[in-house]
C-alpha cells in the first residue's frame, strides 16, 4: 500500500510509535519557529531546561507581532529574544524582516521536513511540502533542546482539486469553500493534504494561504506536494539546493476524502464572526466598507501585493473607506519598492504599514465603532480587531481592492479590465535583518526587562483537588477570549501576574476577582473550547489563578495540550447534557484524584447539587504522568 506526502514526512521522522490513526506517536522536529508574541515564555521556558545549545536543523526567533513601542515593554522583550537567540544557536530575524510565516516560506522552509513553531499558522509551512505543525511554547521549547514532538497519529484527507480557477478567483477562496464545507471543528484530528489537476495550478504563495487557514479547520496540519513549482519557487529565492520531491504514490489511501472543483468556485466571504461563515460575495455585495485591510500571513506575499497594486493603479479609494495594507516580508516591500507597485498604492490612497502582523491581531488599526471591516486575513473572532462592535469579513485581495474602489462590498468579478501577475524569475535575496547565532553562546550575556516574569509551574497533582465553578462559557471559545491579545495586553506577553487580571474577561468580567478570592477553582466550557491561536498563556494564567482543570463537551488540539503541559486536567462530559446541570459557583470536588487519572475516567462530584458526572480524560500514558507531575517541565527535569 502506498502512503500520502503527510505519510511519507511522518515515516522518516517517526521515532516512537506506530502509524495508525488515534495512536499516539513521536517525531522528530527539524526546525522551529517562535514569534515574539509567544516567543518569550518560550525561552523562558527553553532556559529552564538547562540546555545550552538547540538541537535542531534550524531554530529561528521572529520578532513580528509586538511592534507598536508606546513603552519600553515590548523593546524589553525583544532584546531578550535577541540575546537568548544569540547564546544558544537560533536565527533572529529583526523587527521589520517580516511575518515569521512568509519570511519561513521565503528563506527557511523545505520539502520533507517537519517544522513545529509556536504559532496556530505555523502550517504554513505545508505550502511547500512540509510537516509544519502549530503548538504551545513548551512544545517547541521541548523540541529545541531535541525532544520529539508527540501527536495521536492524523486521519489523512484527500482534498482533491479539480480544474483551474477562473478569473478573479483565488486561493483564499479554495480555503473558505473547505471552511464553509467543513466548519472550524471539521479539521480535528486530521491532516489535510491536497491533491489532482488543480494543484499544479497553484504557485508556493497560493498553496501557503490555503495551508495557512486550514488551521482554522482546527486541523493537525495542511500539506502539498513538493514538484517542479516548489522547485521554480526554491530556484526564484536561490535556494534550488533545498527542494526535494515529495508526491503521493499513487496507490495512496486517504482516511477521507473532500473534492472541490476550482472551474465552479467564485469570490467567498467569511461573514461575522467565524472564518467558517462562508458565503458567495455575490450574496452580500453592497454592504457599505469603512475598512479594508490587506496583508497578515495569508495573504501578503509578493504576488498578492502586485494584483492589489494593479487593480488600484491610477484610482483612488472611496473617501469613505480607510484601506491599510501589510507588506508580508522586507524582501516583499523592497521589490515593491523597485519596481513602481509602491507608489501605485500611496497614489491610489493606501497606509502601508510595517512588514508585521498589525491589524490581524489587534495591534493597531482597529476599525471605528460598528465599522465593517474587509481583512485579507485569517480570523474575524469578535472583538479581535480591537474594536467589539466592528463586523470584519475575511475576502481575498481582489475583492478587498475592488471594494476599497467602489466603497461596498463588492463581486471583483465586476472589476472593468483584467489583471495579470506572474511570480518573478528572481526574488531580492537580502537577509541583512537576519541575526546568525554566536560562534561562542558562552561569551553573550542576556538581557532581561523588568516586564519579564518568571512563569508560573504546577505542582504535583493531589489526591483530591475541589473548588467551585468560576465561569460558564458556550461553545467555540477562542483563546482570545481567554486571553485577550489586543495592542494595550500584548506588551505584558511576558508578565503572567498582570495578565491574570484580564483571563476571560470578554466572556466574565467577574473571573480573575472570582478565580483569586476562591483560590482557584474549575472553568466550564462548551464545544471546541479553545479553538484559534496557539498562545499558551491561555493556559499559563489559568494556572496562575489556580485552575485545576476544565470541563468542557470537546477542547481544541493546541490548547488541550497546552492545558496539559501545564498540569490542568482537561475532563469532557461524557453525557454533554451534563453541562446544562452544572451552575457558576457549585462547589465541585474530585476525590482520589491520582488513581482517578491513572485509570483515564475521572468522577466529578457536584456537592451543591449532590450528584456525580463522568469525565473522560482523554489522554496518553505520557500525558497522565505530565498531569501527575505537575506539567511537563516537571516531568522532564524529574526524568535527568
Amino acid at each position: 500500500m502506498g502512503l500520502t506526502v503527510a505519510q511519507k514526512i511522518i515515516k522518516n521522522h517517526l521515532v516512537k510509535g506506530k502509524m495508525i490513526s488515534g495512536r499516539e506517536i513521536a517525531i522528530k522536529i527539524d526546525q522551529t519557529l517562535t514569534q515574539d508574541s509567544t516567543g518569550t515564555m518560550a525561552y523562558l521556558q527553553f532556559e529552564a531546561l538547562g540546555i545550552d545549545k538547540v538541537k535542531t536543523k534550524k531554530s529561528v526567533a521572529y520578532i513580528d507581532h509586538n511592534i507598536l513601542q508606546t513603552g519600553p515593554e515590548n523593546a524589553d522583550d525583544h532584546l531578550y529574544i535577541q540575546t537568548v537567540a544569540k547564546k544558544h544557536g537560533i536565527y533572529f530575524s529583526k523587527p521589520g524582516n517580516g511575518i515569521c510565516h512568509q519570511v519561513h516560506l521565503e528563506r527557511f522552509g523545505m520539502p520533507g521536513e517537519t517544522l513545529l513553531g509556536s504559532d496556530s499558522h505555523t502550517p504554513t509551512g505545508g505550502g511547500i511540502g512540509m510537516l509544519a505543525i502549530g503548538a504551545g511554547g513548551l512544545d517547541v521549547a521541548v523540541a529545541m533542546g531535541g525532544g520529539e514532538y508527540y501527536i495521536n497519529m492524523p486521519k489523512i484527507v484527500k482534498v482533491n482539486l479539480k480544474g483551474s480557477l477562473n478569473p478573479w478567483v483565488s486561493a483564499k477562496d479554495i480555503i473558505l469553500e473547505v471552511l464553509r464545507r467543513l466548519t472550524v471543528k471539521g479539521g480535528v484530528g486530521k491532516i489535510f493534504e491536497y491533491c489532482g489537476e488543480g494543484v499544479k495550478s497553484l504557485t508556493v504563495p497560493e498553496r501557503a494561504t490555503i495551508t495557512n487557514m486550514g488551521a482554522e479547520l482546527g486541523a493537525t496540519t495542511s500539506v502539498f506536494p513538493s514538484d517542479e513549482v516548489t522547485y521554480e519557487f526554491l530556484k526564484a529565492q536561490g535556494r534550488e539546493e533545498d527542494y526535494k520531491e515529495i508526491k503521493a504514490d499513487k496507490d495512496a489511501v486517504y482516511d477521507e476524502e473532500v473534492e472541490i472543483d476550482l472551474n465552479t468556485l467564485e469570490p467567498l466571504a467569511a461573514c461575522p464572526h467565524s472564518p467558517d461563515n462562508v458565503v458567495k460575495v455575490s450574496e452580500v455585495k453592497g454592504i457599505k466598507v469603512n475598512q479594508i485591510a490587506i496583508g497578515s500571513c495569508t495573504n501578503s506575499s509578493y504576488v498578492d501585493m502586485m494584483k492589489v497594486a494593479s487593480i488600484l493603479h491610477g484610482k483612488t479609494i472611496k473617501e469613505n473607506v480607510s484601506l491599510v495594507i501589510s507588506p508580508g516580508s522586507k524582501q516583499v516591500l523592497t521589490m515593491l519598492a523597485k519596481n513602481g507597485a509602491l507608489a501605485k498604492l500611496v497614489a491610489a490612497g493606501a497606509r502601508i504599514l510595517e512588514c508585521a502582523c498589525g491589524p490581524c491581531i489587534g495591534m493597531g488599526q482597529s476599525p471605528c465603532t460598528d465599522a465593517v471591516s474587509l481583512r485579507t486575513f485569517n480570523r474575524n473572532f469578535e472583538g479581535r480587531s480591537g474594536t467589539v462592535s466592528a463586523k470584519v469579513y475575511l475576502v481575498s485581495p481582489e475583492t478587498a481592492a475592488v471594494s476599497a474602489l467602489t466603497g461596498y462590498l463588492t463581486d471583483p468579478r465586476e472589476f472593468e479590465g483584467k489583471i495579470e501577475v506572474s511570480m518573478p524569475k528572481e526574488f531580492l535575496i537580502n537577509d541583512n535583518l537576519i541575526v546568525p547565532p554566536a560562534d561562542k553562546g558562552e561569551e553573550i550575556k542576556i538581557v532581561r526587562g523588568p516586564n519579564i516574569k518568571p512563569f508560573p509551574k504546577a505542582e504535583a497533582l493531589k489526591d483530591n483537588i475541589e473548588g467551585k465553578i468560576l465561569t460558564k462559557v458556550g461553545d467555540n471559545i477562542t483563546t482570545d477570549h481567554i486571553m485577550p491579545s489586543n495592542a494595550k495586553l500584548l506588551p505584558y506577553r511576558s508578565n503572567i501576574p498582570h495578565l491574570s487580571n484580564y483571563c476571560l474577561t470578554p466572556c466574565d468580567k467577574e473571573f480573575p476577582k472570582k478565580a483569586k478570592e476562591f483560590n482557584g477553582g474549575f472553568i466550564l466550557g462548551g464545544a471546541n473550547y479553545g479553538q484559534g491561536s496557539s498562545r499558551e498563556h491561555a493556559a499559563l494564567v489559568p494556572l496562575y489563578l489556580g485552575v485545576k482543570a476544565v470541563l468542557a463537551k470537546s477542547f481544541a488540539r493546541i490548547h488541550k495540550a497546552n492545558l496539559i503541559n501545564n498540569g490542568i486536567m482537561p475532563l469532557v462530559f461524557e453525557n454533554e447534557k451534563d453541562y446544562d446541570d452544572i451552575d457558576v459557583m457549585d462547589d465541585i470536588i474530585v476525590d482520589n484524584s491520582i488513581n482517578q487519572v491513572k485509570e483515564g475516567k475521572v468522577i466529578v462530584k457536584n456537592i451543591t447539587k449532590n450528584k456525580e458526572y463522568k469525565m473522560i480524560l482523554d489522554v496518553t500514558e505520557r500525558q497522565k504522568n505530565m498531569i501527575l507531575s505537575g506539567g511537563l517541565i516537571n516531568l522532564v527535569c524529574k526524568s535527568k
